[in-house]
């Protein structure tokens, strides 16, 4: 829509003329479009496979073996679901400030990559599996890293793709954060992003509402692909508690 369109009086729900670009060519003048999604893309790809193999490990351990604490442990790691993560931002950011990686990847990523929501998740489905597998691996010989990768992990494959699809979209609309540990546009996200195209001068909705659409693109084809695996996966550890 053009600018008198959207700020016209009467509501339209289509653009009165699909020949109009110039939204989304502004956005590209005005911030480094390309640079944020990658930013983005890096930042949810490499957290989310950093939460898969953490709450993989950790729901495996909880799941299969008897070790001391162990129930204290796992109510712990329930109860820091509790926990609303706008409580910790400040102690994280004098932790990754003091360890040197503001204004970096890492630093972005680091406070993500364990998450108690996906190790429940994860224990519950591992819960669901037959124990005799592991009885019978051990007494074959098999180690249990072995177990765990060549049994554990493919009888958990959907409910590791919705973990996988959950935790990029989460991770991909991520603000607060990044906004608070970088410092340059070179390593904004696309969210943050967004942001920097209204000022208290101006206000683009035209820009905004155009940027707004690129970053919802790729969550809207991974929903519209998975979704399938997104509903098997978050039904797949209800069946023991």
């Amino acid at each position: 829509m053009t600018t008198q369109e959207i700020t016209d009086i009467n509501t339209f729900i289509l653009p009165k003329s699909f020949r109009n670009w110039s939204n989304f060519k502004e956005v590209f003048a005005m911030t480094d479009m390309n640079r944020l999604f990658i930013n983005s893309m890096i930042v949810a790809v490499v957290g989310t496979v950093g939460r898969i193999i953490t709450s993989t490990l950790a729901a495996f351990a909880f799941a299969f073996f008897d070790f001391k604490g162990k129930k204290f442990w796992f109510s712990f790691l329930m109860g820091s679901m509790m926990v609303p993560g706008d409580v910790l931002i400040f102690s994280n950011y004098v932790t990754v400030s003091r360890l040197g990686m503001m204004g970096s990847y890492l630093g972005i990523i680091i406070v993500y990559l364990v998450f108690a929501n996906y190790i429940f998740m994860l224990r519950q489905h591992m819960m669901s599996l037959p124990r005799e597998l592991f009885e019978a691996a051990k007494i074959d010989g098999c180690s249990n890293f072995r177990f765990f990768l060549t049994t554990v992990i493919p009888l958990s494959g959907s409910i590791l793709v919705s973990v996988f699809l959950s935790s990029f979209v989460g991770l991909w609309n991520i603000y607060l954060w990044p906004l608070l540990v970088t410092n340059t546009n070179e390593m904004r996200t696309i969210q943050v992003g967004i942001s920097m195209l209204s000022s208290a001068e101006q206000l683009s909705w035209g820009p905004i509402m155009a940027a707004t659409l690129i970053a919802l693109l790729p969550t809207v084809i991974i929903f519209t692909i998975s979704q399938k695996f997104i509903v098997k996966g978050l039904t797949a550890g209800a069946v023991k508690g």
